[in-house]
């Protein structure tokens, strides 16, 4: 089986980093009419087992002048049953080197040849050659592969060595506000547990007191926006300190894992975060991930540094327009416009590149990114469209224009969606972006709309509780919602054709939020689902492709504190591993704060209850809300202005045996504790209240038991403590089960044994992990003194009386016994 290599061999890619300078140094032509060729042939692995695949490095070591040059070869394969398979012109890199892959499917002994057929390059005859037939060996048995690393078992940090690949999975950030909310490439909590907290630091938090009594301080609701725009690249929360005009503002970034503050600044003229981009840079010289803070001013983007904060480069005159990511982490924008009039339209579809910008009309070293864009200032409109296509006619309100309405949704790489909805009438309308159909109008199609939208005067958009309001590229459907009477109408997004409508949900939600840039959306898909979740507090998941409705689930508010109904008015956060996380907004606070409020998360398949917190990260409508990257949640509770991370942490286990040997079969106290050891644990508050540490506490309890610490609730009764085993490996080197227990409330445990065995004993106390701590756990030594040997009795002296008498005595008995039966046996003769 045969494969192109997609990427430069191993020899290509050493020769291009190593030799670039050097080979533009070379002169144009040779004097000489023609040049002797040394071609060559390696593979790696060799040997290999079958069915792996094998890399092909092939070419001459005659190098070439000019970049985008490369010398004609042909390879020819040779498998142990003879079958020849022969590659014709393969073309090198201008190194001269080039690479191929390939599965063997035959044990036994391959043959590689590259063959080089004479050819003129810049006026100079280059003879042909081949080279010796090299052998590849072919196993039964596989290769050996770089040993497999799991993902952590233990509290990570951030960086992880690029050589635990795997980790990736885990490692998701969040740029901006991702389609559906949807945020991959994370292990969702399944636990309120807290990592650490912080002040958010741009005014006082949680209850004024004194006198203005219980009322709290602003929130950034009701229009004030606090913590919006914050973002999480590599591990590193940022967020804009001060709201949205103060003259006064600064960019945050905390290590998530840590909880410590890494830097904060003033960017230039008060600029405020707008998203985030990591982008993979894949040149001849230069292959890395780079990942950048945005800032910007009108049409001027500037690039900071994810990890300092500091410039890198700027755009100006960047276009308008939404931000979508390409698939290297690019950041595209399209828009159409008429090269033409209303009489003779000529319509064009236009897609603005970011990375374009930076590299249009770059070769050789400068097409690297790193230090090559350092202090650059690039005009975003000259240089950053790399697609301008005919398309059969744009956006218009003019019916007469074929394609009404305006665009409303891109699929990078697949399609661009244009609609216009009136009360009697939906047209939906789609322009291909693949390779294979970029221009080409896909559908445009008209759906009546039911009599009731115009009946009623249904709310169909404009005032942001209705429209649009989920699309999924990877279910191909767009939903649209009307407000009065509550119902959700889906379109197929492959033909633009109507699918169904859904059942009508509670009344309070006419008043959701629609999707948009600042607030919503109420409703997302994932997972084969369309989830809404907004006022009325009832979460509704609808099968995306049916319109079913397949789970409910409602945020009860029981201690009724909520004024807008029975339960919490919900918003979703965002949705990964399975999961949709949800919390509580308002619109305008209530002040005093209704109290209790939840932030909890659902098993999308089946909306069971994962966990709930109740009263532990509220959110705000006009600001920013809850972000996970790295799984790890960040987000601002408005209860107390603190930006706090909840994830998965660590565990400190001890254990204590007696530090004497004790004597053999001695019952015995194995005790120790398990400790949340979190970075929040280690904070001035918590030392000074908890200055034997804060205790590890079940999943169960967790809800209550962070309200104590954290928040200075009371502390709870009804706690348990997490499950330890006692183990040991006993003086004969078994292992031994002690037994199991609990932790009380102290986060102290306790064990009574007795040792069967004497000599030195191994103790183990084993905290195996739960949904909140990861695993830890302790040893210790234990002896037993030797168990004393047995007492066995030595024989008694005896007196003269014992000798004599007792002996005598005891003839006399035999005698008298002895005379008794025989006056018997002469009796029974005599009657006889």
């Amino acid at each position: 089986m045969l494969k192109k290599n997609t990427i430069s061999s191993v020899i290509a890619v050493i020769l291009i980093s190593s030799i670039a300078l050097t080979l533009f140094a070379l002169p144009l032509a040779n004097a000489q009419a023609t040049n002797k060729t040394y071609p060559f042939i390696d593979a790696i692995p060799n040997p290999v087992g079958v069915g792996q695949t094998v890399l092909l490095n092939y070419g001459a070591l005659n190098f070439l002048n000019a970049e985008n040059d490369g010398w004609n070869v042909s390879v020819i394969i040779t498998a142990p049953n003879g079958e020849v398979t022969t590659l014709n012109n393969l073309k090198t890199w201008s190194t001269g080197t080039a690479g191929w892959t390939f599965v063997p499917d035959q044990v036994g002994t391959y043959f590689l040849e590259t063959v080089f057929p004479q050819q003129v390059y810049r006026n100079v005859t280059y003879l042909a050659s081949r080279t010796e037939k090299v052998p590849l060996v072919v196993t039964q048995e596989a290769s050996p592969s770089y040993p497999w690393q799991p993902l952590p078992e233990e509290y990570w940090t951030r960086p992880a060595d690029s050589q635990l690949r795997m980790w990736n999975t885990i490692m998701g950030s969040w740029l901006m506000k991702p389609d559906n909310l949807y945020a991959p490439y994370n292990d969702g909590p399944e636990s309120p547990h807290v990592l650490w907290s912080t002040p958010v630091g741009d005014m006082m938090g949680g209850v004024a007191g004194g006198e203005v009594w219980e009322h709290s301080y602003e929130d950034g609701d009701a229009y004030e926006g606090k913590f919006s725009g914050s973002v999480i690249i590599g591990g590193v929360l940022y967020y804009n300190k001060y709201i949205s005009g103060n003259p006064q503002q600064t960019i945050v970034a905390i290590d998530l894992h840590t909880g410590k503050q890494l830097w904060e600044k003033t960017i230039m003229n008060n600029l405020r975060i707008s998203l985030g981009q990591t982008i993979y840079w894949d040149s001849r010289n230069n292959r890395a991930a780079f990942s950048y803070l945005w800032v910007t001013s009108g049409t001027n983007w500037y690039a900071l540094d994810a990890l300092t904060g500091n410039l890198q480069f700027n755009m100006t005159n960047v276009p308008s327009g939404t931000n979508y990511f390409g698939p290297i982490g690019e950041i595209l924008k399209y828009s159409t416009v008429n090269y033409g009039n209303a009489t003779h339209p000529d319509w064009h579809l236009l897609q603005w590149n970011s990375t374009y910008v930076v590299s249009k009309g770059k070769l050789g070293m400068q097409e690297s990114w790193g230090s090559q864009v350092l202090g650059v200032s690039y005009n975003a409109t000259d240089r950053g469209y790399d697609m301008n296509i005919s398309i059969p006619a744009g956006p218009s309100t003019t019916v007469s224009q074929r394609l009404p309405g305006s665009i409303q949704k891109v699929f990078v790489g697949d399609k661009m969606i244009g609609a216009r909805v009136t009360l009697t009438e939906v047209n939906l309308w789609a322009i291909g972006l693949s390779p294979t159909n970029k221009g080409t109008l896909l559908y445009n199609t008209t759906w009546r709309a039911p009599s009731e939208w115009v009946e009623g005067n249904l709310t169909i958009g404009g005032i942001g509780q209705a429209g649009w309001v989920a699309w999924s590229r990877d279910d191909q459907v767009g939903v649209f919602f009307t407000k009065e009477n509550l119902v959700h109408y889906a379109f197929n997004l492959q033909n633009g054709q109507f699918m169904y409508e859904t059942e009508p949900q509670i009344f309070i939600d006419a008043w959701s939020d629609t999707v948009s840039a600042t607030f919503g959306p109420d409703r997302v898909i994932a997972y084969g689902k369309l989830i809404s979740a907004t006022v009325g507090g009832t979460i509704y998941a609808y099968d995306v492709k049916t319109g079913e409705r397949v789970w409910t689930f409602n945020a009860t508010d029981y201690y009724h504190e909520s004024y807008l109904g029975n339960n919490w008015w919900a918003c979703p956060l965002f949705v990964t591993d399975g999961k949709i996380y949800i919390g509580h907004i308002e619109h305008s606070a209530q002040n005093p704060k209704p109290r209790g409020a939840p932030f909890y998360a659902l098993n999308v398949t089946d909306g069971s209850l994962v966990f709930r917190a109740d009263g532990m990260l509220r959110q705000t409508r006009w600001g920013g809300r809850a972000i996970i990257g790295d799984s790890i949640i960040a987000g601002m509770d408005t209860y107390d202005q603190q930006v706090y991370a909840i994830g998965k942490g660590p565990s400190s286990t001890t254990v204590t045996a007696p530090d004497i040997a004790v004597p053999f079969a001695t019952p015995v106290v194995v005790k120790g504790t398990v400790m949340d050891v979190s970075p929040g644990t280690q904070s001035d508050s918590s030392q000074l209240r908890f200055p034997n540490g804060v205790p590890a506490m079940s999943d169960e309890s967790m809800n209550d038991w962070m309200l104590y610490v954290y928040k200075q609730f009371k502390r709870p009764t009804d706690v348990t403590g997490v499950p330890v085993s006692i183990d040991a490996v006993d003086p004969n080197n078994n292992f031994v089960h002690i037994g199991d227990t609990t932790t009380d409330d102290t986060g102290t445990f306790s064990l009574v044994f007795t040792p069967k065995e004497d000599g030195n004993y191994t103790i183990y106390a084993t905290f195996a992990g739960s949904k909140s701590y990861y695993a830890s756990f302790a040893r210790n030594a234990l002896t037993v003194l030797e168990k004393p040997a047995e007492v066995v009795e030595p024989p008694q002296p005896t007196s003269i009386v014992e000798q004599y008498f007792v002996p005598a005595v005891a003839g006399i008995i035999v005698a008298i016994i002895a005379i008794g039966v025989l006056l018997a046996v002469l009796v029974l003769r005599k009657r006889q």
